[in-house]
């Protein structure tokens, strides 16, 4: 009897952390943003539509990514983790196979597939910050770099306080500032002079990408952190109606008017990111009985929530080529439901053939290992 409880209690234990059950409406929610994220990429890659053309990529752009990291954070974060110099190693060991291997693999794969000259197209991709869509799992992997010894660290503290994580979120929100301040740093958004050797850098390291997603990272770390604080907050009578009004006007000047010059011209922007990201949180929690396993959404969106990684991983191998689909909404502009029900069509169907194609080389126990670090 001993036996089996021990047998119980080690296979809910993993890195000295005990498993609770899933939020189901949070793999839900991971399962939508992966649905937007491909419909982006098939409305800019496939469709070659751009951005200042379309009446939906322009607000789905605001929320996709910050919420995609959000949910990172918030998964980072274990309340029950013993932090020890060993489980800190492992950690590190397996997000460097889970988030390099994998994601050198399907580069490599796609260069070869989907441009004309292999090495002219790797070198291309190589210097640029998205490195032909395989940016995120690299980013996301800086992010954890980052965060564990961060956390390792605040463990040995002989106090707890919410300070070490509130400080290090401002030092993210502060670089992540300088990204779009063009009159002082050489690497932000719309800056017009020549290229220098620290914008190149992070250019070719992707670390400017990670100076743009970490605040959502650790927004959504904290989130979780103080959940049930954060579940008050959310549950009051006055915080949903507030912040519905505050997005509204945030994203109407970050889109529309404009109102703000320079340097002050951030502020809606990024407001408008973390507010919308807030209201698609609150969404799912609010309506969370709709989306178990008991519904077939919940449970679609469930599954593609959990193979997040897969589905990223090999849908650049299925991207659509219609350029046709974004000359028309170029011409025809002003048409979101149109604009977004194709997208996101042809992202389901995108989405279905890369999980077929995962399970296939699932079949393999090397290839789930490595390709798909399971």
């Amino acid at each position: 009897m001993l036996q089996i409880i021990l047998s119980t209690f080690a296979t809910v234990m993993e890195n000295g952390v005990a498993r609770k059950p899933r939020l189901e409406w949070l793999d839900a929610l991971r399962g939508f943003t992966m649905i937007m994220v491909v419909a982006n990429h098939v409305a800019q890659m496939g469709f070659e539509e751009e951005w200042k053309h379309s009446s939906s990529l322009q607000f789905l752009l605001l929320f996709r990514m910050p919420l995609f990291f959000f949910i990172s954070g918030f998964l980072a974060y274990k309340a029950s983790q013993i932090w020890t110099a060993r489980n800190l190693g492992e950690l590190i060991g397996k997000k460097l196979r889970v988030q390099l291997v994998p994601t050198l693999v399907f580069f490599l794969l796609a260069t070869a597939i989907l441009k004309p000259h292999f090495f002219p197209g790797l070198e291309e991709s190589l210097h640029s910050p998205t490195k032909g869509g395989y940016w995120f799992t690299l980013v996301l992997l800086y992010m954890f770099l980052i965060y564990y010894p961060f956390a390792y660290l605040e463990s040995k503290l002989p106090w707890r306080s919410c300070v070490p994580i509130l400080l290090l979120f401002l030092i993210s929100l502060a670089v992540y500032d300088t990204c779009y301040q063009p009159n002082y740093f050489s690497w932000a958004k719309g800056y017009r002079g020549a290229m220098t050797a620290t914008h190149q850098f992070l250019l070719d390291s992707s670390i400017g990408q990670l100076m743009l997603w970490m605040p959502f990272f650790l927004y959504g770390n904290i989130a979780h952190r103080y959940w049930d604080k954060a579940q008050r907050l959310m549950d009051s009578r006055w915080f949903f109606p507030v912040i519905v009004v505050l997005a509204v006007m945030c994203t109407l000047d970050a889109l529309k008017w404009h109102t703000m010059r320079m340097a002050w011209a951030i502020i809606p922007l990024t407001l408008a990111m973390f507010l919308l990201l807030t209201i698609a949180l609150m969404y799912f929690r609010n309506y969370q009985q709709y989306f178990t396993k008991a519904s077939v959404i919940g449970a679609t969106l469930q599954y593609i929530g959990r193979r997040t990684l897969d589905i990223y991983l090999i849908h650049f191998l299925f991207l659509p080529s219609l350029p046709t689909i974004g000359t028309f909404f170029k011409t025809y502009r002003h048409n979101f439901i149109t604009d977004t029900t194709i997208s996101v069509i042809f992202a389901l169907l995108v989405i279905g053939f890369s999980i077929i194609t995962s399970n296939i080389l699932r079949i393999s126990p090397f290839f789930k290992k490595w390709l798909f670090g399971r």
